[in-house]
Protein backbone atom coordinates (compact mmCIF):
# COMPACT_ATOMS: atom_id res chain seq x y z
CA UNK A 1 0.00 0.00 0.00
CA UNK A 2 1.42 3.60 -0.91
CA UNK A 3 1.90 6.10 1.76
CA UNK A 4 -0.73 8.00 -0.43
CA UNK A 5 -2.93 4.93 0.21
CA UNK A 6 -2.54 5.07 3.85
CA UNK A 7 -3.58 8.53 4.39
CA UNK A 8 -6.10 7.87 2.80
CA UNK A 9 -7.49 5.30 5.00
CA UNK A 10 -6.76 7.51 7.83
CA UNK A 11 -8.56 10.07 6.40
CA UNK A 12 -10.10 12.96 8.90
CA UNK A 13 -13.22 12.18 10.30
CA UNK A 14 -14.68 16.11 10.89
CA UNK A 15 -13.63 19.12 9.61
CA UNK A 16 -10.93 19.62 11.99
CA UNK A 17 -7.67 18.13 12.63
CA UNK A 18 -6.81 16.51 15.31
CA UNK A 19 -4.10 17.70 17.91
CA UNK A 20 -1.86 15.50 19.92
CA UNK A 21 -0.64 17.43 23.06
CA UNK A 22 1.72 16.35 25.17
CA UNK A 23 3.83 17.39 27.99
CA UNK A 24 7.16 16.95 28.99
CA UNK A 25 9.54 17.52 31.94
CA UNK A 26 12.92 15.89 31.24
CA UNK A 27 11.44 12.94 29.14
CA UNK A 28 13.21 13.59 25.48
CA UNK A 29 14.32 9.87 26.07
CA UNK A 30 10.71 8.48 26.27
CA UNK A 31 9.44 11.10 23.52
CA UNK A 32 12.24 9.37 20.99
CA UNK A 33 10.78 6.01 21.71
CA UNK A 34 6.93 6.32 21.97
CA UNK A 35 5.93 9.54 20.09
CA UNK A 36 8.13 9.06 16.87
CA UNK A 37 6.43 5.75 17.11
CA UNK A 38 3.22 7.21 16.44
CA UNK A 39 2.97 8.03 12.38
CA UNK A 40 1.26 11.17 13.15
CA UNK A 41 1.53 11.72 9.29
CA UNK A 42 -0.91 8.63 8.81
CA UNK A 43 -3.78 10.68 11.02
CA UNK A 44 -3.28 14.18 9.29
CA UNK A 45 -2.56 15.08 13.03
CA UNK A 46 -0.80 18.16 14.40
CA UNK A 47 1.51 17.30 17.42
CA UNK A 48 2.50 19.94 20.03
CA UNK A 49 5.09 18.95 22.80
CA UNK A 50 5.07 21.10 25.73
CA UNK A 51 8.15 21.09 27.56
CA UNK A 52 8.01 22.30 31.23
CA UNK A 53 11.56 23.72 32.06
CA UNK A 54 13.87 21.17 33.48
CA UNK A 55 17.58 21.60 32.38
CA UNK A 56 19.30 23.05 29.41
CA UNK A 57 20.70 19.95 27.83
CA UNK A 58 16.84 18.68 27.94
CA UNK A 59 15.61 21.71 26.29
CA UNK A 60 18.32 21.41 23.62
CA UNK A 61 17.51 17.71 22.54
CA UNK A 62 14.13 17.79 22.68
CA UNK A 63 14.26 20.98 20.61
CA UNK A 64 16.11 18.68 17.74
CA UNK A 65 13.77 16.14 18.35
CA UNK A 66 10.51 18.40 17.53
CA UNK A 67 12.62 20.44 14.65
CA UNK A 68 13.37 16.38 13.30
CA UNK A 69 10.05 15.45 13.71
CA UNK A 70 7.98 18.28 12.82
CA UNK A 71 6.38 18.40 15.94
CA UNK A 72 5.52 21.73 17.31
CA UNK A 73 7.51 22.84 20.42
CA UNK A 74 6.40 24.97 23.17
CA UNK A 75 9.25 25.78 25.22
CA UNK A 76 8.20 26.85 29.02
CA UNK A 77 10.37 29.03 30.61
CA UNK A 78 9.79 26.98 34.23
CA UNK A 79 7.34 23.75 34.95
CA UNK A 80 4.22 25.04 35.33
CA UNK A 81 2.71 21.06 35.96
CA UNK A 82 0.75 19.50 34.12
CA UNK A 83 -2.42 21.03 33.77
CA UNK A 84 -1.41 24.69 33.03
CA UNK A 85 1.05 22.83 30.58
CA UNK A 86 -1.63 21.10 29.09
CA UNK A 87 -3.97 23.82 28.38
CA UNK A 88 -1.23 25.25 26.90
CA UNK A 89 -1.13 22.36 24.41
CA UNK A 90 -4.48 22.64 23.20
CA UNK A 91 -4.63 26.11 22.68
CA UNK A 92 -1.99 25.75 20.56
CA UNK A 93 -3.27 23.14 18.84
CA UNK A 94 -6.38 25.02 18.28
CA UNK A 95 -4.54 27.76 16.93
CA UNK A 96 -3.56 25.33 13.66
CA UNK A 97 -6.77 24.24 12.78
CA UNK A 98 -7.51 20.96 15.44
CA UNK A 99 -10.55 20.93 16.87
CA UNK A 100 -10.29 17.19 18.77
CA UNK A 101 -7.44 17.21 21.19
CA UNK A 102 -5.69 13.67 22.43
CA UNK A 103 -3.68 14.26 25.54
CA UNK A 104 -0.72 11.81 25.89
CA UNK A 105 1.31 10.74 28.16
CA UNK A 106 5.37 10.61 27.14
CA UNK A 107 5.67 7.27 28.42
CA UNK A 108 2.45 6.15 26.89
CA UNK A 109 2.54 4.57 23.58
CA UNK A 110 -0.51 4.14 20.91
CA UNK A 111 -1.14 3.21 17.48
CA UNK A 112 -2.31 4.72 14.79
CA UNK A 113 -5.55 2.47 14.39
CA UNK A 114 -6.28 2.99 18.36
CA UNK A 115 -5.94 6.65 17.60
CA UNK A 116 -8.02 6.90 14.97
CA UNK A 117 -10.97 4.75 16.32
CA UNK A 118 -11.10 7.29 19.22
CA UNK A 119 -10.76 10.00 17.02
CA UNK A 120 -14.07 8.35 15.29
CA UNK A 121 -15.81 8.28 18.66
CA UNK A 122 -15.33 11.39 19.52
CA UNK A 123 -16.01 12.75 15.65
CA UNK A 124 -19.67 11.23 16.17
CA UNK A 125 -20.17 12.06 20.03
CA UNK A 126 -18.66 15.81 20.79
CA UNK A 127 -19.48 15.56 24.33
CA UNK A 128 -18.00 11.74 25.24
CA UNK A 129 -14.24 11.87 26.28
CA UNK A 130 -12.78 8.74 25.67
CA UNK A 131 -9.86 6.74 26.51
CA UNK A 132 -8.81 3.02 25.61
CA UNK A 133 -7.98 0.25 27.72
CA UNK A 134 -4.42 0.51 29.05
CA UNK A 135 -1.88 -2.04 30.05
CA UNK A 136 1.16 -1.92 31.82
CA UNK A 137 4.15 -3.40 29.18
CA UNK A 138 3.72 -6.62 30.23
CA UNK A 139 0.49 -7.12 29.46
CA UNK A 140 -1.63 -6.29 32.80
CA UNK A 141 -4.60 -4.01 33.30
CA UNK A 142 -3.60 -0.53 34.55
CA UNK A 143 -6.61 1.31 33.54
CA UNK A 144 -10.29 0.39 32.23
CA UNK A 145 -11.80 3.02 33.63
CA UNK A 146 -11.57 4.19 37.57
CA UNK A 147 -13.93 5.38 40.17
CA UNK A 148 -14.07 7.54 43.35
CA UNK A 149 -15.23 6.70 46.53
CA UNK A 150 -17.00 9.74 47.78
CA UNK A 151 -17.32 8.69 51.58
CA UNK A 152 -13.49 7.77 51.82
CA UNK A 153 -11.72 9.74 49.38
CA UNK A 154 -10.22 6.61 47.52
CA UNK A 155 -9.77 5.99 44.05
CA UNK A 156 -10.53 2.34 42.61
CA UNK A 157 -10.94 0.79 39.11
CA UNK A 158 -14.32 0.32 37.60
CA UNK A 159 -15.55 -1.80 34.87
CA UNK A 160 -16.81 0.90 33.37
CA UNK A 161 -16.59 4.55 34.18
CA UNK A 162 -18.76 5.90 31.98
CA UNK A 163 -21.86 4.33 34.53
CA UNK A 164 -20.09 4.59 37.35
CA UNK A 165 -21.47 6.87 40.05
CA UNK A 166 -18.19 9.10 40.29
CA UNK A 167 -16.16 7.82 37.07
CA UNK A 168 -13.10 9.26 35.71
CA UNK A 169 -10.48 9.25 33.07
CA UNK A 170 -6.72 8.96 33.30
CA UNK A 171 -5.44 11.84 31.00
CA UNK A 172 -2.27 9.35 29.97
CA UNK A 173 -4.43 9.13 27.15
CA UNK A 174 -7.57 11.39 26.56
CA UNK A 175 -9.17 12.04 24.03
CA UNK A 176 -12.22 15.16 23.54
CA UNK A 177 -13.51 17.44 20.87
CA UNK A 178 -13.14 21.60 21.51
CA UNK A 179 -16.88 21.52 22.17
CA UNK A 180 -16.49 19.36 25.40
CA UNK A 181 -13.21 20.81 26.26
CA UNK A 182 -15.13 24.39 26.11
CA UNK A 183 -17.73 23.52 28.06
CA UNK A 184 -15.27 21.90 30.79
CA UNK A 185 -12.89 25.12 30.77
CA UNK A 186 -10.04 22.73 30.82
CA UNK A 187 -7.50 21.56 33.43
CA UNK A 188 -7.57 23.29 36.72
CA UNK A 189 -4.48 24.69 37.27
CA UNK A 190 -4.58 24.35 41.14
CA UNK A 191 -3.57 20.86 41.21
CA UNK A 192 -0.26 21.12 39.51
CA UNK A 193 0.28 17.40 39.23
CA UNK A 194 -2.28 14.49 39.94
CA UNK A 195 -5.74 14.36 40.35
CA UNK A 196 -6.03 16.98 37.87
CA UNK A 197 -7.47 13.84 35.76
CA UNK A 198 -10.04 13.35 38.42
CA UNK A 199 -11.01 16.96 38.89
CA UNK A 200 -11.46 17.60 34.81
CA UNK A 201 -13.79 14.24 34.66
CA UNK A 202 -15.88 15.29 37.32
CA UNK A 203 -16.74 18.63 35.70
CA UNK A 204 -16.73 17.00 32.79
CA UNK A 205 -20.48 14.85 33.74
CA UNK A 206 -21.62 18.11 35.57
CA UNK A 207 -21.12 20.37 32.31
CA UNK A 208 -23.28 17.25 30.35
CA UNK A 209 -20.53 15.45 29.04
CA UNK A 210 -19.85 11.41 29.21
CA UNK A 211 -17.12 9.70 29.62
CA UNK A 212 -15.80 6.25 27.78
CA UNK A 213 -13.51 3.73 28.22
CA UNK A 214 -13.53 1.71 24.81
CA UNK A 215 -12.28 -1.31 25.91
CA UNK A 216 -11.51 -2.80 22.27
CA UNK A 217 -9.09 -0.16 21.89
CA UNK A 218 -5.88 -0.68 23.90
CA UNK A 219 -2.59 1.11 24.72
CA UNK A 220 0.69 0.47 26.55
CA UNK A 221 1.76 2.45 29.63
CA UNK A 222 4.83 2.52 31.11
CA UNK A 223 4.04 3.69 34.55
CA UNK A 224 6.15 5.76 36.35
CA UNK A 225 8.11 6.26 33.21
CA UNK A 226 7.84 9.76 32.96
CA UNK A 227 9.95 9.76 37.11
CA UNK A 228 12.60 7.86 35.97
CA UNK A 229 13.15 6.21 39.23
CA UNK A 230 12.16 2.93 40.93
CA UNK A 231 8.86 3.41 43.09
CA UNK A 232 7.07 6.75 43.09
CA UNK A 233 8.97 10.11 43.93
CA UNK A 234 8.57 13.09 46.18
CA UNK A 235 6.56 14.91 43.91
CA UNK A 236 3.77 11.60 44.05
CA UNK A 237 3.47 11.77 47.93
CA UNK A 238 3.10 15.18 48.40
CA UNK A 239 0.24 16.50 45.74
CA UNK A 240 -1.45 12.84 45.79
CA UNK A 241 -1.77 13.52 49.48
CA UNK A 242 -2.33 17.20 48.80
CA UNK A 243 -4.93 17.22 46.10
CA UNK A 244 -6.97 15.12 47.16
CA UNK A 245 -8.03 17.17 50.01
CA UNK A 246 -8.37 20.26 47.67
CA UNK A 247 -10.46 17.90 45.54
CA UNK A 248 -13.00 17.78 47.97
CA UNK A 249 -12.76 21.19 49.26
CA UNK A 250 -13.27 22.10 45.65
CA UNK A 251 -16.56 19.87 44.82
CA UNK A 252 -17.82 18.12 47.79
CA UNK A 253 -20.75 19.10 50.21
CA UNK A 254 -19.04 20.06 53.56
CA UNK A 255 -20.12 16.95 55.90
CA UNK A 256 -18.18 14.65 53.12
CA UNK A 257 -15.06 17.09 53.13
CA UNK A 258 -15.35 17.04 56.93
CA UNK A 259 -15.06 13.59 57.01
CA UNK A 260 -12.47 13.10 54.12
CA UNK A 261 -10.47 15.32 56.27
CA UNK A 262 -10.99 13.31 59.30
CA UNK A 263 -9.88 10.42 57.28
CA UNK A 264 -7.10 12.09 56.32
CA UNK A 265 -4.40 10.04 58.28
CA UNK A 266 -5.15 6.62 56.98
CA UNK A 267 -5.95 8.09 53.57
CA UNK A 268 -1.98 9.31 53.41
CA UNK A 269 -1.31 6.09 54.70
CA UNK A 270 -2.26 4.57 51.87
CA UNK A 271 -1.14 6.68 49.52
CA UNK A 272 2.58 6.23 51.14
CA UNK A 273 1.96 2.94 50.90
CA UNK A 274 1.00 2.73 47.46
CA UNK A 275 3.86 4.59 46.42
CA UNK A 276 6.75 3.37 48.11
CA UNK A 277 5.92 0.16 50.09
CA UNK A 278 6.75 -0.52 53.38
CA UNK A 279 11.08 -1.31 53.10
CA UNK A 280 11.65 1.98 50.67
CA UNK A 281 9.91 4.41 53.28
CA UNK A 282 11.85 2.95 55.89
CA UNK A 283 15.16 3.90 54.02
CA UNK A 284 13.79 7.19 52.36
CA UNK A 285 11.91 9.19 55.18
CA UNK A 286 11.59 12.05 52.84
CA UNK A 287 9.12 10.14 51.41
CA UNK A 288 6.84 10.33 54.66
CA UNK A 289 7.87 13.91 54.55
CA UNK A 290 6.77 14.66 51.50
CA UNK A 291 3.24 12.74 52.22
CA UNK A 292 2.98 14.02 55.65
CA UNK A 293 3.36 17.74 54.46
CA UNK A 294 1.29 17.18 51.26
CA UNK A 295 -1.81 16.12 53.63
CA UNK A 296 -1.30 19.21 56.07
CA UNK A 297 -1.11 21.70 52.59
CA UNK A 298 -4.64 20.04 51.39
CA UNK A 299 -6.19 20.03 55.41
CA UNK A 300 -4.93 23.75 54.97
CA UNK A 301 -6.80 24.17 52.00
CA UNK A 302 -10.17 22.50 53.08
CA UNK A 303 -10.01 24.43 56.04
CA UNK A 304 -10.29 27.40 54.16
CA UNK A 305 -13.18 26.25 52.67
CA UNK A 306 -14.99 24.99 55.93
CA UNK A 307 -14.07 28.59 57.51
CA UNK A 308 -15.70 30.54 54.54
CA UNK A 309 -12.68 31.79 53.17
CA UNK A 310 -12.55 31.14 49.19
CA UNK A 311 -10.18 33.20 48.10
CA UNK A 312 -7.49 31.28 47.81
CA UNK A 313 -5.40 31.07 44.50
CA UNK A 314 -2.81 29.31 42.69
CA UNK A 315 -0.50 30.85 44.80
CA UNK A 316 -1.93 29.44 48.07
CA UNK A 317 -2.22 26.21 46.57
CA UNK A 318 1.60 26.49 46.04
CA UNK A 319 3.55 23.30 46.01
CA UNK A 320 7.51 22.40 46.46
CA UNK A 321 8.03 22.28 42.60
CA UNK A 322 6.58 25.23 41.53
CA UNK A 323 9.70 27.10 41.43
CA UNK A 324 11.97 26.49 38.05
CA UNK A 325 13.70 22.90 38.21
Amino acid sequence: MSAAAEIDEYATPTEGALGVVVVSFGSYELLEKNLTALDAAALDARVVVVDNFHSTAERGEITRLARARGWTLVPMATNVGFGPAANTGVATARALGCDTFLLLNPDALVTVDVVHEMWRSCAGAHLTAVSPKILRPDGTVWFRGSDLNIRSGDVGRSADAAIAQNGWLTAACLMMHAELWDRIGGFDPDYFLYWEDVDLSRRCVAAGGRLEVRHDLKAVHDVGGTQGVAGKSDLYMYYNARNRLLFAAKHLRRRDLLRWMILTPAATLRILRRGGGGRRLLRSPRLVLSGLRGAAAGLAAATLVLSGRHGAGPDHFAGPDRRPA
